[in-house]
């Protein structure tokens, strides 16, 4: 069975991370332009202090005895942002080879301490990961992620996530152009507070729509950068059509809209063992669910709840 098979018919949970970026910006002290953490990886003091970060969430899958989905810091990290990020196009694109290797080396570390660990390749959506605004048409969004895609494939990703997707094109396109580059993809759909995407759409709609364009590519779908309150009734009025569909959960640790995020001078971490407790309804909601982790204002003590609370019950 191989590491992807693993994954999708695991009985224990994988975990991966929480929010990268918020972790680094509040806790650590790294501001990196544009919210790209791909820059770390000219920052040696930043990227020892993303290699503890990492370290901590695999110290509890360790302790869970459950697999793990390691992101590579790729999410703007497509040649589109290099003249925000003062880079080259190339450049760009060796950054993305760069974090590949650096997610290999964390793989290499924890081998023997967790099993699988499936290096993931992040992409991030053309703007921004909260407001929809301009956004492209499916063809446009397969050519513009394409070249981020093949290098990922090329340096040895194991799969393609798409995250924070604020509308349904960007994630065909990056569907199609996931599976032409020949890897695994998951589409990850930001939500708000109603349980829809920036964009308006209702999830199911987003599901069924992905489907239908690719050819049901996507291995799974995930839910990201929304607190469980805000989608959880959206679950449980859903069917099992598009529910099924869903394999992983990524929620922001806030209740507060993204408008009210935005500004947030500090970080709202919320409460980690009631988000925790959240995250069990959620898996009576969501039968394939298959990865847990967090977004915004999460960290390992977040997964770690959602672990002690989602693998106690398997254990039950």
């Amino acid at each position: 069975m191989t590491d992807i098979e693993n994954l999708l018919h695991a009985e224990r949970t994988f975990l991966t991370d929480g929010g990268l970026e918020t972790w680094m910006v509040f806790n650590e002290g790294f501001v990196p332009p544009e919210f790209a953490s791909i820059v770390f990886l000219d920052d040696p003091a930043a990227l020892d202090a993303a290699r503890a970060y990492f370290d901590r969430f695999l110290a509890g899958a360790a302790t869970a005895g459950a697999g793990f989905v390691l992101d590579t810091m790729t999410w703007r990290g497509g040649p589109h942002w290099a003249e925000k990020l003062d880079r080259t196009k190339t450049e760009m694109m060796q950054l993305n080879r760069r974090a590949v290797d650096f997610a290999h080396d964390i793989r290499a570390a924890w081998a023997d301490k967790v099993a699988p660990i499936l290096v993931n390749g992040v992409i991030g959506p053309a703007g921004d990961g909260y407001v929809a605004g301009v956004t492209p048409d499916a063809v446009t969004a397969e050519k513009l992620h394409a070249p981020q895609i093949r290098i990922l494939a090329e340096a040895g990703a194991d799969m393609i996530s798409a995250v924070t997707m604020t509308n349904i094109e960007e994630g065909i396109g990056i569907a199609r152009a996931s599976k032409g580059a020949g890897l695994p993809v998951v589409i990850s759909y930001t939500l708000e507070t109603d349980g829809c995407l920036p964009t308006g759409e209702p999830l199911a709609d987003a599901i069924r729509a992905t489907d239908w364009e690719t050819g049901s590519a996507p291995i799974y779908y995930m839910i990201n950068c929304a607190h469980p309150d805000h989608f959880r009734d959206v679950l449980a009025s859903g069917d099992a059509a598009w529910l099924n569909r869903i394999g992983g959960v990524r929620a922001n640790a806030s209740r507060l809209s993204h408008a009210e995020l935005d500004v947030a001078e500090t970080l709202d971490d919320g409460d980690p063992d009631e988000f925790g407790r959240l995250h069990l309804e959620l898996a009576r909601l969501l039968p394939n669910l298959r990865v847990v982790g967090g977004c915004c204002g999460t960290d390992h003590r977040h997964v770690g709840c959602v672990s002690d609370h989602l693998h106690a019950r398997k254990a039950a």
